[in-house]
C-alpha cells in the first residue's frame, strides 16, 4: 500500500462513525499492555458498532418493503 492509499478497515470504520473509538481502544491496549484493562473501551466501541449494523439493517429492510 502506498503512502497515500487509505486502509480499508480504516475507510469501513469512518463510514460507520466508529472510528475515534476504534483509535481510543487501539490506544488503551497500546498504554495497558492488556486489552482485558480496556475493557470500557472495548464495550463503548462495540456499542458504535452494533448501533451501525441495525441502522444499516433497518435501511436495507426498509428499501426492500417499497414496491
Amino acid at each position: 500500500m502506498s503512502g497515500n492509499e487509505e486502509d480499508p478497515v480504516e475507510a469501513m470504520l469512518k463510514k460507520t462513525g466508529c472510528i475515534d473509538l476504534h483509535y481510543k481502544v487501539q490506544e488503551c491496549i497500546a498504554e495497558q499492555q492488556d486489552w482485558r484493562k480496556c475493557q470500557d473501551c472495548v464495550q463503548e466501541f462495540k456499542a458504535c458498532m452494533s448501533k451501525y449494523t441495525e441502522e444499516q439493517r433497518n435501511k436495507y429492510a426498509a428499501k426492500n418493503l417499497q414496491p
